[in-house]
């Protein structure tokens, strides 16, 4: 299958491709693995990016197109790939199409991840991470340490990240809102939307995922 993940920040699109990438058997194609994998092996679409991204500057669609049609290339995507974080517009959406249709390719669908938008908010405004071991993370609410503040790995002290708080997710929900939700429209004119709620446990959306690929 070839699909392409979309959903707000904070709707749990990473973990969910994660799952649903392990049972298809395809490759999990996520728009930050692409530029770290680039940059790292010194590509030349690589070298391009991190010279934008030195600068401060956003890095061009047709950098990240050119990444994203090199990897759909490799041999572990040849039965399929779930795409995440591409494409983030339309016109993104619009070189894929083309990039597919020149290698006699077609998405089979396009998953949305729907979360309120008062959930996204609580979801990663409550996040605390650790100083000391940023892979150790809570959250006030859904996975809170026995005593607040501290770590219950390692005693640290946990912190919110400053793109964790409330007025810059709600900006990033606006950038999504503005650039990237248009791509359901798009791909709902082609038929390939499938809608499910991301609220629930891990397991259970997944099963939900699933369910609603197989229809």
């Amino acid at each position: 299958m070839r699909i392409v993940l979309v959903g707000p920040p904070g709707a749990g699109k990473g973990t969910q491709a994660a799952f649903l990438a392990k049972n298809l058997d395809i490759p999990h194609i996520s728009t930050g693995d692409l530029f770290r994998a680039n940059i790292s092996q010194g590509t030349e679409l690589g070298l391009k990016a991190k010279a934008f991204m030195d600068a401060g500057d956003l890095v061009p669609d047709e950098v990240t197109i050119g990444m994203a049609k090199d990897r759909m290339a490799q041999p572990d995507a040849a039965n399929g790939f779930l795409l995440d974080g591409f494409p983030r517009n339309v016109a993104q959406a619009e070189a894929l199409d083309v990039v597919l249709k020149a290698e006699d390719m077609q998405l089979d669908a396009v998953l949305d991840l729907e979360v309120p938008e008062d959930e996204v908010v609580k979801r990663i405004a409550g996040r605390r991470i650790c100083r000391n071991d940023s892979s150790h993370v809570f959250h006030v609410e859904y996975n809170a340490p026995k005593t607040a503040g501290v770590c219950d790995t390692c005693g640290g002290e946990l912190y919110q990240r400053p793109d964790d708080s409330e007025e810059t997710v709600r900006k990033r929900l606006e950038v999504y809102h503005t650039q990237t939700e248009p791509i359901i429209d798009y791909y709902r004119a082609q038929n390939l939307v499938v809608t499910i709620t991301a609220l629930g446990k891990v397991d259970e959306v997944t099963a939900k995922a699933m369910a609603a690929l197989k229809k």
